[in-house]
């Protein structure tokens, strides 16, 4: 699975910045939070937004605040460590304290099976984590792609998931010059297909190709 992109850090950057509220917006939907771009622009931008519930306004903001991290901190590892605080952007102020940045305590229900994920356990969390990141054979685009699909099984979060999954995928991928990963709403039925087949099966090798064939976003700006 080769990079689709080689960009430096610095371009990758650029185009996530110019795109940022897209990835925002399309990510929040992606978890069943309603809002329109327009309404995740003005939240972005600060600005009043009536008729969203508190909550909506707290997730884009929270989805703002992580993405500024992963842009902002170039020489920071991938680690559990970093994972659990991409947790806590993310979920601040939507769930109690004591669950932010913290592996779950609760079982969990999946929507759409009857499937349940194990209950998560630190020390193995982080060995999966390390053995999965220390891929050397495997390109960056397709290590990340395997750590989000895997952090998204693990559920260890009590709410979230997805969505740290894909921003801590996509700091792999900017600091690496791949691209980001992102679904478009049109493919977002696709994706929660082929996710809940994942999921009941454990094999990501058709989800992990339809990413990267549908969901990497990107430009060439070294081409001639």
């Amino acid at each position: 699975m080769k990079n689709k992109f080689n960009l430096t850090r610095e371009q990758n950057v650029f185009i996530a910045k110019r795109n940022i509220v897209d990835y925002i917006w399309k990510s929040a939907n992606l978890e069943g939070i309603g809002v329109t771009y327009s309404e995740t622009q003005a939240i972005y931008d600060g600005g009043v937004v009536n008729g969203l519930t508190v909550d909506k306004i707290i997730a884009i903001n929270n989805l703002k605040y992580a993405w500024q991290f992963i842009l902002e901190n170039e020489d920071m590892e991938y680690d559990y460590k970093v994972l659990c605080h991409i947790h806590k952007l993310v979920a601040d102020k939507l769930v109690l304290d004591g669950e932010l940045g913290r592996i779950r305590t609760t079982p969990v229900n999946i929507g759409g099976t009857k499937w349940k994920p194990q209950f998560p356990i630190e020390s193995q969390i982080k060995e999966e984590l390390e053995e999965l990141l220390n891929q050397k054979e495997k390109t960056k685009t397709e290590v990340a792609i395997e750590v989000m699909l895997y952090i998204m099984r693990r559920q260890m979060f009590i709410d979230g998931n997805k969505r740290v999954a894909m921003l801590f995928a996509n700091k792999i991928m900017i600091d690496n010059g791949c691209g980001i990963i992102t679904i478009a709403q049109e493919y977002q039925p696709t994706f929660y297909e082929k996710l809940i087949k994942y999921y009941e099966s454990g094999d990501m090798v058709d989800l992990k190709k339809w990413i990267y064939e549908y969901c990497i976003d990107g430009i060439d700006l070294n081409s001639d």
